[in-house]
């Protein structure tokens, strides 16, 4: 496919460029210069008037509580979500796979017209969670990254004894690996050093939840003496998750031993957690991705997740982050993050993009192309989403 005549958010620093050619073929953007000569065997498409940019990367979801939209709204963080006794892990055992299965391909279909190509989901349900996902995805054209998670917590006694992953288990941990893209660990909390050490092994993708809330801190203190932070780094993690109420410390040693940190600042703050301290992380040369978490309490939609970040940093601390920041985490970063060819308009990475209508009523006239798609785009300014070179949604 050859697109002509379009505006796009071009490399790793989303530069602007107001009019170029690019060709595709495959699944990658193969060329991307001004009149790239057409071949007659190939489609070529005027996109005069639109604006490419990076498919967004949900670098942290839950999916699986889409049946559980708005439930327990006044309980708190571990009435709601924790992972033993959390309304959502009932919701989770007592419904059937079918029906579960049906809401999260809602929620697939609901992020693809919101232009999310990539979606990163921590997976519950071990083994049955993974397949019932992948079974899900079967015939959706999402890019996705399954991190499955072994059934398997522990209480207080035994992370103070540090007792070691079951061995009776590692048959089952072993099946789980080979269906998914690698593990997403509920916390250091439910696991000894042991057993994450025993996670660590694994040559898939690691991931875990870390500082998350002041009282998940607190408790890693009491129990072992150390911070949340440097026992979830004991997983040796691709990336934390949250690190919402992280030191500066922590921060730091996050930046040398991790690819980065994904945040979801619109979860944080439906759970009353308050937000990550994004100018911290920055200046501790953390990667920041994003995430929108669970979507029993959040919606799937990376616009929203950038127009609060944008906001609600100047409203508490009166200084506002760079848009082509913002954006970059929701692009860029997460490619970076994940070690993957996505995120970024360039030759040779894989052809996701949001096609994005320049004169659309919210849009015109875009000033600062960053700041627009940043805090007044949305789903109805979308055109069309590519993946992989083929037109999934919408058409140009």
């Amino acid at each position: 496919m050859l697109i002509k005549n379009i505006s796009i958010l071009s490399g790793q620093d989303l530069d602007f460029i107001p009019n170029t050619d690019i060709q595709i073929k495959n699944d990658k953007f193969k060329k991307i210069q001004s009149k790239i000569k057409s071949n007659v065997k190939e489609e070529s498409v005027d996109c005069e008037g639109l604006l490419m940019i990076p498919g967004f990367i949900n670098a942290h979801t839950h999916i699986g509580d889409s049946i559980g939209k708005d439930i327990s709204l006044d309980k708190t963080v571990d009435q709601k979500i924790h992972p033993v006794f959390g309304a959502k892990s009932k919701i989770l055992k007592n419904t059937s796979n079918e029906h579960l299965g049906n809401f999260m391909k809602n929620t697939c279909y609901s992020m693809i017209r919101k232009g999310i190509t990539t979606f990163v989901d921590f997976r519950e349900g071990g083994l049955e969670g993974v397949i019932l996902l992948k079974k899900v995805l079967s015939d959706i054209p999402i890019r996705s990254i399954i991190l499955g998670r072994m059934e398997f917590y522990q209480d207080t006694k035994e992370i103070k004894k540090n007792l070691s992953f079951p061995s009776t288990k590692s048959s089952e941990f072993l099946s789980l690996l080979k269906k998914c893209d690698g593990i997403g660990i509920s916390g250091a909390n439910e696991n000894s050093n042991s057993v994450l050490n025993y996670y660590s092994k694994i040559s898939k993708i690691r991931a875990i939840h870390s500082s998350e809330t002041k009282q998940s801190i607190t408790k890693s203190k009491k129990i072992t003496g150390k911070s949340e932070t440097i026992r979830a780094l004991t997983l040796k993690p691709d990336f934390l998750v949250h690190m919402t109420y992280a030191s500066k410390s922590d921060l730091h040693l996050v930046s040398k031993k991790t690819r980065g940190i994904v945040i979801c600042p619109r979860a944080n703050s439906s759970l009353a957690e308050g937000i990550p301290d994004i100018e911290l992380m920055q200046k501790s040369n953390c990667t920041i991705g994003l995430g929108t978490d669970n979507v029993m309490i959040n919606s799937p939609d990376m616009f929203r997740e950038m127009d609060f970040i944008w906001k609600v940093t100047m409203g508490i601390h009166k200084k506002r982050i760079e848009p082509k920041e913002i954006l970059k985490m929701a692009t860029v970063n997460g490619g970076k993050i994940l070690n993957k060819n996505i995120g970024i308009i360039k030759s040779g990475n894989l052809a996701d993009c949001i096609f994005l209508d320049k004169h659309a009523l919210d849009l015109e006239p875009m000033h600062n192309p960053h700041a627009s798609i940043v805090h007044r785009a949305s789903e109805s300014t979308i055109k069309a989403v590519m993946i992989g070179g083929k037109i999934i949604h919408g058409k140009i």
